[in-house]
């Protein structure tokens, strides 16, 4: 089987103020040099039905340890368009050993697929993408902690359409932390409004699509700093709505409250 590694180069900081105290497997207190690690895969939406992504492994190496794999809590696909707006799914749970992270690789198997207008086409990736995307995380696991750790596809900036008509699998992830996690939630009106929400900070844009049910929608794994909002609805009768000067902190759910888009 053909595997595609992801790889994360985690920078050097300290957040011994994150951990809380957690059980290892026995049930006892883990104060041995390791810490509890909790990997989960969420994801920034895109207008396809389904993107399946076939996960078989992933790998966690300390500066100064060697790579430590960890096995999936359920090996094999994953939709990861069932896992926005603040929903995730839990990867797997390890513990490593304690210190600065230096790499992970999230490694794929060749079985990665997408469904678009109800048609399935297998997700090919380009062979310069097989050595790993490196991404920034300032991250410090201190022994006796339990830490959780976000592996966040951007599938609309992940996904690219060729020419005839296949489709490529080119990862566009981020990782963070609970101590890396600004966030921002709000809802759209009306809910036929077919919206995209956006967060934009410099030349960084994230996107959001709101919950057909409820027009619910959320950011999250954002910087701290400011944000502009800009709902863009996906019918011409309704204008274009922005927010501008939206403050985000890290461990805070800003919440903006009901956009209603008007014509």
């Amino acid at each position: 089987m053909k595997k595609i590694a992801i790889v994360a180069a985690i920078a050097l900081a300290a957040f011994s103020t994150s951990c809380k105290k957690s059980d290892n497997n026995n049930g006892t207190t883990n104060s041995n040099g390791t810490a509890q690690v909790n990997m989960h895969l969420t994801d920034g939406p895109a207008i396809y039905d389904h993107i399946y992504l076939d996960v078989q492994q992933i790998e966690v190496t300390m500066n100064g340890s060697a790579a430590v794999t960890l096995t999936p809590v359920r090996q094999g696909i994953y939709d990861i368009l069932q896992f926005r707006n603040g929903l995730d799914t839990l990867l797997a749970r390890a513990s490593v050993p304690a210190g600065t992270v230096a790499q992970i690789r999230l490694i794929l198997g060749s079985n990665n697929s997408i469904v678009v207008n109800g048609t399935s086409y297998p997700l090919n990736t380009p062979s310069a993408q097989e050595s790993g995307l490196k991404l920034n995380l300032n991250q410090t696991f201190t022994a006796g902690g339990s830490y959780d750790i976000w592996l966040d596809f951007d599938a609309a900036k992940s996904i690219v359409q060729t020419g005839n008509g296949s489709y490529k699998l080119k990862p566009v992830v981020r990782a963070y932390s609970a101590v890396t996690n600004g966030r921002i939630k709000g809802y759209v009106l009306p809910l036929n409004a077919m919206a995209t929400v956006y967060a934009i900070q410099g030349t960084d844009t994230m996107a959001a699509i709101p919950n057909a049910v409820d027009g619910y929608f959320m950011f999250s794994g954002l910087a701290d700093g400011t944000y502009t909002i800009m709902v863009d609805p996906g019918i011409s009768t309704l204008k274009i709505y922005t927010k501008t000067n939206v403050a985000v902190s890290y461990g805070v759910v800003t919440d903006i409250g009901t956009i209603t888009l008007v014509p």
